[in-house]
């Protein structure tokens, strides 16, 4: 909490669910039409009242395409949105996807990575806490 901030004045993390993609050593990351420079996981913001899973496979039917093969439960990211500049509990799942992802609704492009590209501008929350983890388990080199 900032010094000049009380409890009552936080603002409430944003919520979002994302899937972890991995094949053959490189992560699936897309980019959005309002910041096409910048790469997150696919992925957004639950409904009300909507659980995370059926949101993620919401968010990846309309953002790629396809449904998630397989998820599982990776991690829980707090880290602050980079487009919001607010709080945000990502919940990461590892998955699979059905078919070939396209990028479609709001997203500008999609890139596969090994996090190693100086060159490519991944959201903080991918760069700073997902890749590590991705390398650490042995999925990224």
């Amino acid at each position: 909490m900032f010094e000049h901030e009380t409890p009552e004045t936080d603002p409430a993390p944003l919520t979002v669910v994302a899937a972890a993609v991995v094949e053959e050593g490189r992560l699936l990351v897309v980019s959005k039409k309002a910041a096409p420079d910048v790469f997150y996981l696919p992925g957004g913001k639950p409904d009300a009242g909507e659980e995370p899973l059926t949101a993620l496979t919401r968010e990846l039917a309309e953002e790629l395409g396809a449904a998630p093969v397989a998820p599982r439960h990776l991690a829980d990211i707090e880290a602050v949105a980079v487009l919001e500049g607010v709080p945000m509990r990502m919940t990461v799942f590892e998955a699979g996807l059905d078919r070939t992802p396209a990028p479609a609704a709001e997203l500008a492009d999609l890139r596969w990575t090994d996090g190693l590209d100086p060159a490519l501008h991944l959201a903080p929350a991918v760069r700073d806490h997902l890749v590590p983890l991705l390398r650490e388990r042995g999925l990224l080199p």
